[in-house]
């Protein structure tokens, strides 16, 4: 450093100064920039202003030298005033005693039924069978084996990681133990979608005098697995493969990223731990001694948001780095972050139970405090005269409780997830037997609730990207039997059912609306109510016939005048109508797509035979077989509009006056005529 500076010293102009006022930016100025880096800077550009930056606390040993090099804080952000912001997520820590459990067959017996307590027993016997074949891979019971069945045993029980939204990372020792547990891992069901990231580039020189006949050394056994798992990645031969191994990172890495589900573990040593950003990133395992700035920035990797089934990130201490185990503590502070000053690191990390509880019950109170409006008996009819309309089918009803809507599938979704983080641990948390038994029927109970009200508003056809993961959570902790029903609504919506299935579509639904026909009669109601207002746009004439017989139709149910069978028949038919409009009226023959049908339904008859005269009627049309005009008018509005419109013509002024001007020449100066078929048009998927 000394002979660089004396160099450009030496080369500089005689007399030279850095013109203007300059602000020199460090980053990382806790490590590099203190010592003679920092002095070359100074050297170079003696009166410039230097700020410092770091992402990490100060190390107490760093601390005094930074401050004196730097000056005071001009500004610090601490990480649990990031997770207050919401900026990031908070971090749940728990240290896990692997070495006590594989010193015999019974305690791993005993692990296994307390890991599964909770389950459904549908989940815990499909898990079981599982268990079984993974006992006959992993039979050695070496602490490695017994890492990688704790992390299995996840892999098919924590939320995140079951439902392929999440991901891992496992930070080994070694290059060597990172070898050992990718092989344990190729094993199992995460073959395929687990891999090593280290700084090792795999060479024949590696291996050299390695071959003693004396059984395979780490080195050449690490030099194997890394070929191999090089080899089957590129589908060549592990001689080529093992050259590209850059190329191999930078794919696993992408996909860890961008499919999680396929990706489902990284196993590193050093890398990927400071500036990796993976957001589906969930779980932290730790088997490595680490401390301080390492352990700091590791940690960091599993916080960052995506999306709200990540309601936390975990950290998994296999070392005990905090030795919380032997001591019993929850104060995160000492032992691994020694180094920081015990400000700098409070509220970083938090007990995994402890929090689990608290998080448990704010979302238990949180459901029970918005769903306390709910009037006696609580029956389903009560549900959903709160969350979605006091009179079935009234559309500012069904608006207004909107958000209450939104909350409750928000809540209800909360109070799952974290029921499902603690539910085979629910012991451990504090809680009795019959409490756990208690908390997990209200959990089911609002699950139904969310369930029924979901159907009921119609807004099941908006949340069905969110019902796979919360699918799995409760077939594996609260029940399955109902989930085969509600497989029927994967591809459509109820109204699309009841089309399809007639009558019979009623059978596919929850048995608490089956059973109840004032229940059911409401939630088909509101479906098709919803189906119209989303629909009104497109053919505003239409829909608003559509509106009114089911107004009549509701009404006719409410005063009895129909008897239940009656009722159905009639709203199917209905139905049928709303959702297929081409079925409903007689159409001329060319009136035969969406488009056509909405003009022509929409335009005035008088001012339509007016339009006669003047102007040629498309082919096949005629006075005598257009009676009110209004066929030869739509086929000539189409074409117009065809030959006028240009691509991405919604939201261009000037393409879309050039339409409305094409509209205009065809129905003439009626303003308010002229904008709503412009509105009409613009709702059209065809043009």
């Amino acid at each position: 450093m000394e002979a660089f500076v004396a160099d450009i010293t030496r080369n500089l102009p005689k007399g030279f100064r850095a013109r203007g006022e300059l602000f020199v930016f460090v980053d990382g100025c806790h490590r590099t920039q203190s010592g003679k880096l920092h002095e070359a800077m100074k050297a170079l550009l003696p009166d410039a202003t230097l700020l410092g930056f770091t992402v990490t606390p100060l190390l107490k040993s760093d601390k005094r030298r930074s401050i004196e090099t730097f000056g005071p804080y001009i500004h610090t952000y601490k990480c649990d005033e990031a997770v207050r912001d919401g900026v990031v997520l908070d971090l749940r820590y728990e240290a896990r005693d692997i070495d006590q459990r594989i010193t015999s067959q019974g305690k791993v017996d005993q692990w296994f039924e307390l890991k599964t307590s909770s389950l459904t027993d549908i989940a815990r016997a499909q898990l079981k069978q599982r268990w079984g074949t993974m006992q006959k891979v992993l039979s050695a019971r070496s602490r490695l084996e017994t890492i990688v069945a704790d992390i299995l045993m996840d892999m098919a029980t924590r939320d995140r990681l079951k439902s392929g939204h999440g991901n891992a990372l496992l930070v080994s020792g070694s290059i060597y133990s990172a070898c050992r547990f990718f092989e344990l891992f190729q094993q199992t069901e995460l073959a395929g979608k687990c891999a090593i990231v280290t700084s090792y580039r795999p060479q024949p020189s590696d291996i050299k005098g390695e071959e003693t006949g004396e059984g395979t050394t780490e080195k050449l056994r690490q030099y194997e697995i890394y070929r191999k798992m090089l080899g089957a990645h590129f589908n060549v031969s592990e001689d080529v493969a093992m050259n590209r191994v850059e190329q191999f990172e930078q794919e696993v890495k992408k996909r860890f990223i961008e499919q999680p589900g396929q990706m489902k573990l990284l196993i590193v040593v050093d890398k990927l731990l400071t500036g990796f950003d993976a957001p589906p990133a969930t779980y932290l395992y730790i088997d490595k001694n680490m401390q301080d700035h390492g352990l700091f920035q590791a940690i960091c990797r599993v916080n960052r948001l995506d999306g709200e089934d990540k309601e936390y990130g975990y950290i998994i201490d296999y070392k005990d780095l905090f030795r919380s185990l032997e001591a019993s503590i929850t104060d995160y502070t000492g032992e691994a972050f020694a180094g920081y000053d015990k400000a700098d690191v409070e509220g970083l990390l938090k007990d995994r139970l402890q929090q689990g509880r608290e998080r448990l019950e704010e979302a238990r109170e949180a459901v029970k405090a918005l769903c306390e409006p709910v009037e006696p008996p609580h029956d389903t009819p009560a549900y959903l005269r709160y969350f979605c309309a006091a009179e079935s089918g009234n559309a500012a009803q069904l608006k207004e409780s909107e958000p209450r809507r939104v909350a409750l599938y928000k809540l209800a979704a909360a109070f799952l997830r974290a029921y499902a983080n603690l539910a085979n641990e629910m012991r451990e948390a504090g809680y009795s037997e019959s409490e756990a038994q208690t908390i997990r029927a209200e959990v089911d109970h609002y699950e139904k609730v969310r369930e029924k009200v979901k159907l009921a508003s119609g807004d099941y056809v908006d949340m069905k990207i969110y019902e796979p993961a919360m699918r799995h959570l409760l077939d594996t902790y609260i029940r399955s039997e109902e989930s085969e029903k509600l497989s029927a609504f994967d591809d459509l919506t109820l109204v699309q059912l009841i089309v399809e299935r007639g009558e019979q579509a009623v059978d596919e639904l929850p048995k608490p609306l089956r059973e109840n026909h004032q229940a059911m009669a409401e939630t088909i109601e509101n479906n098709v109510r919803r189906l119209i207002i989303d629909e009104m746009a497109v053919n505003p004439r239409y829909y608003e016939r559509m509106s009114e017989l089911l107004d009549a139709l509701i009404a006719q149910r409410r005063q009895g005048a129909v008897d239940y069978k009656a009722y159905l028949a009639r709203v199917v038919e209905l139905a049928k109508q709303v959702s297929q409009p081409e079925t409903a009226t007689s159409y001329p023959s060319a009136i035969d797509s969406a488009a056509l049908r909405a003009l022509y339904d929409n335009l005035e008859a008088p001012r339509a035979a007016a339009t006669h005269e003047g102007w040629e009627l498309p082919y096949g049309v005629s006075p005598e077989t257009d009676g009110d005009g209004r066929e030869g008018l739509a086929l000539a509005l189409d074409r117009a509009i065809r030959d006028v419109k240009k691509a991405d013509w919604r939201g261009n002024r000037f393409k879309e006056r050039e339409l409305r001007n094409a509209i205009r020449a065809k129905l003439g100066d009626d303003d308010a005529l002229v904008d709503a078929v412009f509105d009409i048009v613009k709702a059209q998927s065809e043009y």
